[in-house]
């Protein structure tokens, strides 16, 4: 049985439809559905049941479920603006922590998700090298509580039992649920439709030009592939990039959603909030080479491809979802 925490969420309901088309459906999906639509997310989804995750996590720790081979652990707050610090030590942290030192000592799969957010503004790099993680400086809470399990997994000796992946920029078929926190693919598109342009955030850096903010953009299905290919690879361990390697501006990102839906190009640039201004990345891009040389190597999408697939494969159509 496989368990996959945030199971209805973006990546973690796109990680249960490949594993279903992968022939998986002994999959327990761990969540906390609310009074969202994120059940939306699990209604073409094949799996075994749906367990909150407190209850999950009593139960686990306690020996109540039994038959786990693999724990794909992609459930946190992931809303950069979270203000409740001690909620995101505990949520992000704490829980994660718990649930990875009882997945080692019963030598269950653990596959965590960590974020690019934990490389701060990008100024020591982004390499994902163990060694490395002592340098980061995250900008925010959230950024921070991922890294605290990194720096703790690194102290302990963990990597060589488990995966921790640095996720870049993702967009895809299912994030619809997530508010604020939806890709700017996603927005964008939203945006043509509304408003016949795309908002972009000016820049406040004199060298960087309005919307040639650089970011490195992964679709969520190259990001599910990676995954599978982990679940089949249970000798590589580590902390790993999870981004296309390409960097690319916000303006390249506009231009691809316009030409994918068929509309003239209009970019409006608008004032960042002040609150944003300090800790706004202006530059990413994912180290792949380790992931590569490790045995893991996928072809990840050119980002017109990627929003081509979703914009014409997903959100113009009546079934949006995966």
């Amino acid at each position: 049985m496989i368990v996959v925490t945030g199971g209805a969420g973006f990546i973690g309901s796109a990680l249960v439809r490949r594993l279903n088309q992968k022939g998986q459906d002994r999959i327990l999906v761990v969540d906390q559905l609310g009074t969202g639509s994120k059940w939306k997310n699990l209604v073409k989804a094949r799996f075994l049941d749906y367990i909150p995750k407190q209850r999950f996590l009593e139960l686990f720790l306690k020996n109540g479920l039994a038959g786990i081979e693999a724990i794909f652990h992609l459930g946190a707050c992931s809303d950069t603006g979270q203000a409740d610090a001690d909620y995101l030590y505990a949520n992000n942290f704490v829980y994660s922590r718990r649930l990875a030192e009882k997945a080692l000592a019963e030598g269950i799969r653990f596959i965590h998700a960590s974020s690019a957010a934990t490389y701060g503004d990008g100024g020591n790099g982004f390499s994902d090298d163990e060694n490395d993680l002592v340098r980061l400086r995250p900008l925010n809470m959230y950024a921070f509580s991922k890294h605290l399990f990194d720096l703790w997994a690194r102290r302990r000796n963990h990597f060589s039992g488990l995966v921790s992946l640095k996720f870049f920029n993702v967009f895809g078929p299912n994030e619809y649920h997530k508010g604020a926190m939806r890709s700017v693919v996603l927005k964008a598109f939203e945006q043509v439709r509304r408003k016949g342009r795309v908002e972009l955030f000016k820049s406040y850096r004199p060298q960087v030009a309005d919307g040639e903010q650089r970011r490195d953009f992964i679709y969520v299905k190259d990001c599910t592939e990676v995954m599978c290919r982990l679940l089949e690879r249970p000798e590589i361990n580590g902390v790993f990039n999870l981004g296309s390697g390409r960097s690319r501006t916000w303006n390249a990102l506009a231009r691809a959603v316009f030409r994918a839906m068929g509309q003239e190009e209009k970019i409006v640039y608008i004032d960042m909030p002040p609150q944003f201004r300090e800790h706004y990345q202006y530059y990413t891009q994912a180290e792949m080479e380790k992931l590569k040389s490790s045995g893991c190597q996928v072809a990840c999408r050119q980002l017109e491809e990627a929003v081509e697939d979703y914009i014409q494969g997903y959100l113009n159509t009546d079934d949006p979802y995966l």
